[in-house]
């Protein structure tokens, strides 16, 4: 849910306001320009046949197991495989979950959270659900951000789910900055971003997606702190 509209004429205000809040040569910083640099591609079409093709090459990337069905059916990801009929930009969160969730809870349904807005089998996803608010709310997040970072990176047009899912809400105070920082920091701690803010499942070589595997294991049950109130109010 979209708290506050921004309207385009107030983006790049919104954008400089958080970027001048960022420490210079951060990770948050890095992240944060490659959000910027598609700030005008609010008129770009959203979830085209070729984002599609991107979002289920990426399930293939990350080593997940893919079903030629909508998730409305049973789950977005049902413990084995992703569901692959959503939008785009759907399908790359669910593969930022894939890797954020630590290897445990890849083998339930919502990866242990409870059922995603996509899951039609919502009580079966909710009976499942391990983790606590703490927990989810911080998956969420990151999530978020890495999905995005992932569609920047592809050439979509991330700017939309930048603005859906309240990075910027707050833009005029240092929550929103703080909260985009403390999120960036966690994704380049669990090795998921690099210094550039590049997803690591998109750089060459295939050592990436093993060591983000070893270092979720045990990073993600330790780390449960709960971020800044305002920002992202998600629904996985």
């Amino acid at each position: 849910m979209n708290l506050t509209p921004i309207e385009p004429d107030i983006l790049p205000l919104a954008l400089t306001a958080v970027a001048e809040r960022l420490e210079s040569g951060s990770v948050a910083a890095a992240a944060f320009a490659r959000v910027a640099a598609i700030a005008d591609e609010l008129q770009v079409p959203q979830d085209t046949p070729d984002h599609r093709r991107a979002a289920r090459a990426l399930v293939d990337r990350a080593g997940m197991t893919a079903i030629d069905a909508v998730p409305a059916t049973a789950f977005s990801w049902d413990g084995r495989a992703v569901r692959t009929r959503s939008e785009a930009s759907v399908l790359i969160h669910e593969v930022a979950h894939w890797l954020i969730a630590p290897p445990d809870r890849r083998a339930l349904p919502d990866f242990g959270l409870g059922a995603g807005p996509e899951t039609g089998r919502i009580a079966e996803a909710n009976a499942a659900r391990c983790v606590d608010n703490a927990v989810r709310e911080k998956e969420e997040l990151l999530a978020s951000l890495l999905g995005i970072l992932f569609e920047a990176a592809l050439g979509q047009p991330a700017i939309h789910a930048f603005i859906e899912q309240n990075w910027l809400e707050a833009w005029d105070r240092p929550a929103a900055a703080d909260q985009f920082a403390m999120a960036a920091q966690a994704l380049s701690d669990r090795g998921l971003i690099d210094g550039d803010g590049l997803p690591a499942l998109l750089q060459d070589g295939k050592a990436a997606t093993a060591a983000i595997s070893i270092r979720n294991s045990g990073q993600a049950s330790a780390d449960t702190s709960t971020m800044a109130e305002a920002g992202p109010s998600l629904g996985k």
